[in-house]
C-alpha cells in the first residue's frame, strides 16, 4: 500500500465525520435507529449517497439543504478521506461519511429510516446485474428502510444501466418521477442535477451523455 494511502486510512479512523465497519457479525451491532437522536441531534431526514466516492454530492447537496442530513457510503476509504476531510474543512455539520460494504445497509439503519437514495456514477456492472445498485435484490434491501415515497435518484452516463433501471421500474411497477435523457440539454439550470463530481467531469471531456432517473418503491 503506498504510504500516502496507508497514511489516509489509519487517519480515517479517527475522523470525527467517518464511521468504519467491518465486523458484520459484531456481538455489539451498530446502534441502528439512532441517526437522528444519536449522531446528527436532529430530527432532520436522512438522505444517502451510496458508492459515494469521493463523496461530492453528499457535500454539494449538504451546501443545499442545510436543514437534512447527508450520509455518503462506500468501501474505498481512501476516497472517502478525501469527502471527510473537505467536508471538515467546509464546517459542514450535516454531512457524514461511512466506510462499509453496501450489501449490510440494513445492519446500520433502522425501518423507514431513509427518506432519500442517491446513487452517483455507480460501477455499472455491465455483466453482473444482480450488483448493480438499482437491481431488484437491492431494491429489496432498501425497501423497508425507506420511509413512504421516499425516492431513489440515479445518475449516471452508462446507457445500460439508465435502460436497465428503467426496465425494472417497469417490471415491478415502480412510480417513476423524472426520466431525463440528458441532464446537461434537458435540466441545465437544476441546482441538484449540476453538481459535479471528479468522474462526471472526466465522463463529459470525453463527451459522454449523462441520464437521470428518480423513482419510488410505493
Amino acid at each position: 500500500m503506498p504510504k500516502i494511502k496507508h497514511e489516509r486510512m489509519e487517519e480515517i479512523r479517527h475522523m470525527e465525520n467517518v464511521f468504519e465497519w467491518s465486523d458484520y457479525n459484531s456481538a455489539h451491532p451498530f446502534p441502528k435507529g439512532t441517526w437522528n437522536s444519536g449522531i446528527f441531534g436532529n430530527d432532520h431526514p436522512i438522505v444517502l449517497e451510496l458508492a459515494c466516492g469521493k463523496g461530492e454530492y453528499s457535500r454539494g447537496l449538504g451546501k443545499l439543504y442545510p436543514n437534512k442530513n447527508f450520509i455518503g457510503f462506500d468501501i474505498k476509504g481512501n476516497r472517502l478521506w478525501v469527502g471527510a476531510k473537505q467536508a471538515l474543512e467546509q464546517g459542514l455539520d450535516n454531512v457524514r461519511y461511512f466506510r462499509a460494504y453496501i450489501d449490510h445497509l440494513d445492519q446500520f439503519f433502522d425501518e423507514n429510516e431513509i427518506d432519500e437514495i442517491w446513487i452517483i456514477f455507480p460501477d455499472p456492472q455491465l455483466k453482473k446485474d444482480r450488483k448493480k445498485l438499482t437491481s431488484p435484490k437491492f431494491l429489496q434491501l432498501y425497501r423497508p428502510l425507506l420511509k413512504k415515497g421516499a425516492t431513489i435518484n440515479l445518475k449516471t452516463d452508462s446507457p445500460e444501466l439508465y435502460e436497465f433501471t428503467k426496465e425494472v421500474i417497469e417490471e415491478q411497477g415502480l412510480n417513476l418521477h423524472r426520466d431525463i435523457g440528458d441532464v446537461y440539454s434537458e435540466c441545465p439550470d437544476d441546482p441538484e442535477l449540476s453538481i459535479r463530481t471528479y468522474y462526471e467531469g472526466m465522463h463529459l471531456k470525453k463527451g459522454r451523455t449523462i441520464r437521470f432517473l428518480s423513482f419510488s418503491l410505493d
